[in-house]
């Protein structure tokens, strides 16, 4: 059985476009996220770019000397070209370290001459010359002058004075300017990103409802070879085995009234059970292709397999919904469940009294077949199971292939009680 039934190929499509547009929204997130940190790398080595820019393009060509020495001229120079041409949007604040770790300049005049040690990363960059980026501490003393300017990025690299002398040059860019410049990085990519996996997923629905009609198609002829194929087996057992057999019977029965005493009385017992014979052969051709469930209908096809029950002095009651509107495949699904819980009532039950009940219901269709039987427990039907009557395993199968639900219940002395759901 497959789930996609004739006429109605939107479930699985539908399934595949939800589950489509879900991996396409998890790639695009991820996509986003990897983005974002790139353009936040990006964005971040801009910034140590752009320090390194402004101090040895602009800072360093200014230090003398003087500077070294703290002579007011000197510092106030550097101090004009600082506050002209490197403080603004990004840059707000700006020190200058000595090896020593005190402040030799910087535009908050308060902090000069202040000594604090050194981090490590901050001698790292003295020693190297490479440029570090970091986010701000702003709870460190040195900073708390930096606390009612909003989040900021410390940016410091090595700069060199006339003599040689290493200095620390430190900017501290405000963050929000970094995390913008990370967003026009990312940003434009992003776009188009997701306008292709759109795009893409768009294409594939055609496509998957292209493929789950094909296959619905498929399905449809493989029914219908089925069907042929059990209408031939059908035919050639009816026209053959079951002819030959009533020949036979014929004849047996035949000899049977020519000869008297104990002889006669054989041909007339193995006459008999060879019309038995043919009778469940009769039975079998019924539940391989019912000749009338396509043209009468569900309930005059299982009228019909409850009939030999009925031969055999059974009471039987069949329930048919009027309002009764199903698939051929359901249809053919609760006559071969119907069949095979007759089947076993027949072989193994000893009932005198079977119900068979198929009623409509919120979009599925419950079918229920109950006998007054001698039942059995679990072991029994493992017992069975082992010694070859997989009927109704291979029934689960076939119902679950249908997306419904079966449920056998039993115990010994209770009955039998066989409940099939499935999708209308």
């Amino acid at each position: 059985m497959s789930l996609l039934r004739p006429g109605s190929a939107a479930g699985p499509v539908a399934q595949f476009v939800v589950a489509g547009l879900a991996a396409v929204a998890l790639f695009v997130v991820g996509s986003l996220l990897v983005l974002r940190e790139l353009g936040r790398r990006e964005a971040v080595r801009d910034a140590g770019e752009f320090a390194q820019l402004v101090g040895r393009g602009i800072v360093e060509p200014t230090l003398t000397d003087g500077v070294l020495r703290n002579e007011p001229s000197a510092l106030a120079q550097l101090d004009r070209v600082v506050q002209e041409r490197v403080l603004g949007d990004r840059i707000v604040r700006v020190k200058l370290w000595l090896p020593d770790g005190r402040i030799l300049y910087s535009d908050e005049p308060r902090l000069v001459g202040s000594t604090w040690a050194l981090e490590a990363d901050k001698l790292e960059a003295l020693s190297s010359g490479e440029t570090h980026v970091e986010v701000s501490d702003l709870d460190a003393p040195e900073n708390r002058f930096e606390r009612g300017l909003g989040p900021l990025h410390e940016v410091y690299t090595r700069l060199r004075a006339p003599d040689g002398t290493p200095l620390l040059f430190e900017t501290y860019q405000e963050s929000n300017q970094v995390v913008a410049t990370g967003r026009e990085i990312w940003l434009p990519f992003a776009a188009p990103l997701l306008a292709g996996l759109l795009l893409l997923w768009l294409t594939q629905v055609p496509l998957a409802l292209r493929l789950a009609r094909r296959l619905r198609r498929a399905q449809q002829a493989r029914e219908s070879a089925s069907a042929d194929e059990r209408r031939r087996i059908a035919a050639d057992l009816h026209d053959g085995v079951v002819q030959d057999l009533a020949g036979v019977a014929y004849s047996l029965n035949a000899a049977a009234n020519r000869v008297q005493g104990e002889l006669g009385n054989d041909l007339r017992d193995v006459a008999s059970r060879t019309r038995g014979v043919m009778r469940q052969l009769r039975t079998l051709l019924v539940a391989i292709h019912p000749p009338n469930l396509r043209s009468a209908g569900l309930a005059a096809a299982l009228r019909d397999r409850l009939a030999p029950l009925e031969a055999a002095g059974v009471a039987t009651e069949l329930d048919v919904s009027e309002e009764l509107d199903v698939g051929v495949e359901t249809e053919q699904l609760l006559f071969r469940t119907a069949s095979e819980a007759v089947r076993n009532v027949e072989r193994h039950s000893g009932a005198s009294h079977v119900t068979v009940s198929v009623e409509s219901d919120d979009g599925r269709v419950r079918l229920e077949v109950r006998d007054d039987g001698a039942g059995f427990g679990a072991e029994e039907r493992e017992r069975r199971r082992a010694e070859g009557h997989v009927g109704l395993s291979l029934l689960e199968e076939a119902v679950e292939g249908a997306g419904g639900r079966l449920r056998v219940e039993s115990a010994p002395g209770a009955g039998t009680s066989l409940v099939l759901e499935v999708p209308r």
